[in-house]
């Protein structure tokens, strides 16, 4: 009898142990099949080439995409004037009011700045392409003390690249024209659009939203509204904060790149403010244009130029970044990069710029899933 006893118990081991392999392998199924649909949804993305037909439709609906940001970045402030009394439809004509003065205010302070340093640069170009061959060659004389290099023949093949290179611009530069004049009056046709599709939205913003939220069946409802909250949280103290850390870094850096007496500081500020948006990568890709020029209008100035862009990246790091952002993304510093590299790989400069917001949309939407549905407990067998 005792012996039969035995015997069950020995059996439920092994139905136990069966179970326990059966969910690993049902585990490592789930883990194949993400991996799977992945591999097949990139190489379809790449087959059908669907990333060239995204890209096109993203630039079609970019007014509806910039009116929407606008409405919603705009929609708290509203929202709050209507709270004081203030009709909905007053509020989001004050607001639009505010946002066309801003307007032209930087148009009437900024633009004509901007142009004339445009045409100043373009007047001086040739002239620092020289003084930059002759920086390089200088540099290579310096190292190159045993005489391993022929700087003759080194600068002749610098000048015919210097030279062809400016001819290719001179000869494309009616082209290049045409181009850039286009993107601009196409780009400046969106954001008009843009403006009027944001106004309807912010106007009706809560509608919509009331719509979405009143279609949907009732055991989604909190969840929907929960998810939205964390989102919208997120993404606007993000969005908000990044804005601002832009225009500080423009006008310290103006400031900076004037004392420093390189050409077109406006110029190089705005781009290193614009470039300030890409996490990690983007100060150096805003800084290193600047301190080559100004190392080729003399070594004074480019070190100053250098001096400059450090201490504005120090502002940035050690007071803009921490009392501005704060710990908004709530991101590993890995995270941001891997997606910087993944999104600059599909979609350039552009997915560097999104890729941020993006990834912190998708921890947000993960988490939010984790704890509704504990998926991080059902793929590792914990509860």
């Amino acid at each position: 009898m005792l012996k039969k006893n035995k015997d069950k118990e020995l059996d439920y081991d092994n139905l136990n142990s069966i179970i326990k392999t059966g969910n690993r392998l049902v585990k490592l199924f789930f883990y194949m099949t993400i991996i799977t649909v992945i591999l097949l949804g990139t190489y379809l993305i790449k087959e059908w080439d669907l990333l060239k037909f995204i890209k096109e439709f993203l630039v079609v609906i970019s007014p509806i995409f910039i009116g929407f940001i606008i409405a919603w970045l705009f929609e708290p402030l509203v929202t709050k004037m209507q709270k004081k009394k203030i009709p909905r439809l007053l509020g989001c004509i004050l607001v639009y009011l505010g946002i066309i003065s801003v307007l032209f205010l930087i148009i009437y302070i900024f633009i004509p700045s901007l142009i004339t340093e445009v045409k100043d640069f373009v007047k001086v170009a040739p002239n620092i392409y020289e003084e930059l061959s002759n920086f390089v060659l200088n540099i290579i004389k310096r190292f190159d003390t045993n005489g391993y290099v022929n700087i003759t023949n080194l600068k002749s093949e610098l000048t015919r690249w210097i030279s062809n290179y400016g001819m290719s611009i001179a000869s494309d530069l009616p082209k290049y024209i045409l181009s850039i004049g286009k993107a601009i009056i196409s780009g400046g046709i969106s954001f008009v659009l843009g403006l009027m599709v944001g106004f309807y939205l912010l106007y009706d913003f809560n509608k919509v939203n009331g719509f979405i939220f009143n279609n949907l069946p009732e055991r989604l409802k909190d969840g929907y509204k929960d998810l939205t909250h964390r989102i919208n949280t997120s993404l606007r103290s993000y969005v908000q904060g990044v804005l601002l850390v832009m225009v500080l870094v423009f006008i310290t850096q103006s400031i900076g790149l004037t004392i420093a007496g390189i050409e077109a500081p406006i110029l190089f500020a705005l781009f290193c403010a614009v470039t300030d948006i890409i996490p990690y990568f983007g100060p150096y890709i805003g800084g290193i244009p600047a301190v080559i020029v100004g190392f080729t209008m003399s070594p004074i100035t480019g070190i100053c130029v250098l001096i400059s862009i450090v201490i504005v990246q120090l502002l940035e790091n050690n007071f803009y970044q921490p009392l501005i952002m704060g710990h908004t993304m709530k991101l590993h510093p890995v995270t941001i990069m891997i997606g910087l590299l993944i999104f600059e790989h599909f979609f350039g400069i552009l997915g560097m710029v999104v890729a941020t917001p993006v990834i912190a949309c998708l921890k947000v939407l993960v988490v939010f899933l984790d704890e509704k549905f504990n998926l991080r407990g059902k793929i590792t067998g914990e509860k």
